[in-house]
């Protein structure tokens, strides 16, 4: 069994800072890709960053300069910082890794149970 545990949303103001982390557990090998999505009611799940585990990272072009994406290979967590937070990022926002769970295993895309990030004042 392979989970992926995000933690971090809330209510935030226009402007301010939250910071997003997924921590991936259970029997796992190795992890390659990890990303995050979001979905805003009314939307589309859409793509806002993801990272190799070489550390190279993509980003969608409504998030650059406000968003950084990185994470800890070791402990196997993938971090989202944002700032300059917008009313348009209120979403339910997604953890999203690429898990082999042995060493010849085909890896699986995984998802967490996502968490609310709300931009209101």
């Amino acid at each position: 069994q392979v989970q992926l545990v995000e933690s971090g949303g809330g209510l935030v103001q226009p402007g301010g800072s939250l910071r997003l982390s997924c921590a991936a557990s259970g029997r796992i090998f190795s992890i390659n890709a990890m990303g995050w999505y979001r979905h805003a009611p009314g939307k589309e799940r859409e793509l806002v960053a993801t990272i190799t585990s070489g550390g190279n990272t993509n980003y969608a072009d409504f998030v650059k300069g406000r968003f950084t994406i990185s994470r800890d290979n070791y402990k196997g967590i993938v971090y989202l910082q944002m700032d300059s937070l917008k009313p348009d990022d209120t979403a339910v926002y997604y953890c999203n890794a690429d898990i082999a769970r042995y060493r010849f295993s085909t890896p699986l895309s995984y998802w967490g149970q996502g968490t609310q990030v709300t931009v209101s004042s």
